[in-house]
């Protein structure tokens, strides 16, 4: 088993021995953390409650937290929230996984504007006390990770924390929290078979783990019938009340607004900043739970700030180096997903698109090796013109890239492979001569987070924190 390191999870070579030296930088921390456990993910939470004590029991005095799980969608409906409450004038805590380019982006600390990536001496400063007070002992870098950024939330004001599972829910890290004011579940598909389970069913328990009783339900729109039935029924045996998509509130698309409906009546706002009509269930459930715990800013705050929504790596459209290296009048967009789930609700948009500019698209495919490829491109047939599979960093067990393109010519698309990312491109744009292309990266967190440094279109950490 491996580390949790966030819901695509990390498969990756272990390393070995090592011991904490003061005055270490952050990687070298986090180096040192790898080392304590020979397992990358370990699937329980008696270390995590064991740090925890030992640090004073952060996670009991945090302000008030939004715990959100699900397989897609959860960052998403963080980044909706995040900005309504900080356009309505709360300070936010926030902790998300993975990171793309920079470590920091997982927990952004309030400020009196806007939250922040945590600097670089305050995020040292935390995991130094995490690994001081570990003594040593096994765990998992996920679980020091996660203890930090809860010591920080518990001694940094703040209003709200919003807090994202890591892996599955029930034994994730971040679930700890002994009462939530709400928890919430978005679309939930195939993903982390080896620690979740191979059925829907499996993985919707593992997800309900974090319930609570008492504690309110989200539940946002569900591609499996099954999953729904699971969750109604872990939340009625534990007393949570439940709030779902569907019955108790929608969000659709008319014209060029946003629509919201729910028991109190309907609201028409502009649509949220994050392409694709599956950000409309995300953004939706997210208004549920800031409507369900009180949070909710006004109407007029609302409309102001849901155009201005981002998150990085979900349908990103490039601007930077990685367009210019492709004529100019080539769509270029990036987005991690990497499962099935995802993978429908992209083909779908794709379809939309490519019906409105007549497009033909070309997927630049990377994908961890514990993925199923043939199951995630088959949503993309009828969709694209051509897959070109590429390598995954080096200390990443990825999928070979022959492998992958001889994969997508099994299921009937015409797939090439690629030595790297910059070799992929360079395939891609020489079909611009005879088509109108679209350029779309996927299959995988990882190879987000490589085009957007590529591109160089993420703002450093440090750079926002100065803006």
């Amino acid at each position: 088993m491996r580390s949790a390191t966030s819901d695509e999870g990390r498969t990756s070579r272990p390393h070995a021995g090592g011991r904490l030296t003061a005055g270490t930088g952050v990687e070298r921390l986090l180096e040192q953390c790898s080392r304590l456990h020979t397992q990358e993910i370990d699937y329980s939470l008696h270390r995590m409650h064991r740090l925890l004590a030992d640090l004073g029991s952060p996670e009991r005095v945090l302000p008030p937290v939004i715990h959100v799980a699900g397989t897609n969608g959860k960052g998403s409906a963080i980044a909706v929230m995040r900005t309504l409450l900080e356009a309505g004038g709360l300070r936010v805590h926030t902790y998300t996984s993975p990171h793309l380019v920079h470590f920091n982006e997982r927990i952004r600390l309030a400020s009196i504007n806007a939250s922040r990536p945590v600097a670089d001496d305050v995020l040292e400063n935390a995991l130094m006390y995490c690994l001081e007070c570990n003594r040593g002992r096994p765990i998992t870098q996920f679980e020091v990770v996660t203890a930090a950024a809860f010591h920080m939330f518990a001694t940094h004001d703040a209003d709200v924390v919003l807090l994202e599972a890591g892996l599955g829910g029930r034994c994730d890290a971040t679930n700890v929290v002994p009462k939530p004011v709400a928890t919430v579940i978005t679309s939930i598909s195939y993903d982390h078979e080896t620690y979740l389970g191979s059925s829907i069913e499996q993985i919707a328990v593992e997800k309900a783990g974090i319930f609570r009783p008492g504690i309110p339900v989200i539940v946002g729109p569900q591609q499996y019938f099954v999953a729904e039935n699971v969750i109604s029924r872990a939340a009625s045996l534990i007393g949570a009340p439940i709030h779902k998509a569907g019955r108790d509130f929608r969000g659709k698309v008319r014209g060029d607004k946003f629509v919201y409906i729910d028991s109190e009546g309907l609201h028409s706002w502009p649509l949220p900043g994050l392409a694709g009509e599956h950000q409309i269930d995300n953004s939706s459930t997210a208004i549920a739970t800031l409507l369900t715990t009180g949070l909710m800013p006004d109407s007029a705050t609302v409309r102001r700030a849901l155009p201005l929504v981002r998150w990085p790596g979900r349908l990103q459209p490039l601007t930077g180096r990685v367009a210019e290296m492709l004529p100019p009048d080539t769509d270029v967009v990036v987005d991690g997903g990497h499962n099935p789930g995802a993978a429908a609700v992209i083909a779908s948009e794709l379809r939309r698109r490519n019906e409105t500019d007549q497009r033909s698209t070309v997927l630049i495919l990377g994908m961890l090796a514990t993925k199923d490829a043939a199951a995630f491109l088959a949503p993309f047939l009828g969709s694209v013109f051509r897959v070109v599979t590429v390598p995954l960093r080096p200390d990443l067990i990825s999928h070979d890239p022959q492998t992958l393109a001889a994969i997508a010519g099994d299921i009937g698309l015409s797939g090439h492979a690629a030595s790297s990312v910059t070799e992929a491109i360079a395939e891609a744009g020489r079909l611009t001569s005879t088509l109108k292309l679209r350029l779309l990266f996927i299959g995988s967190l990882h190879l987000a987070g490589e085009v957007l440094e590529l591109d160089a279109s993420l703002l450093d950490p440090a750079a926002e924190r100065d803006a």
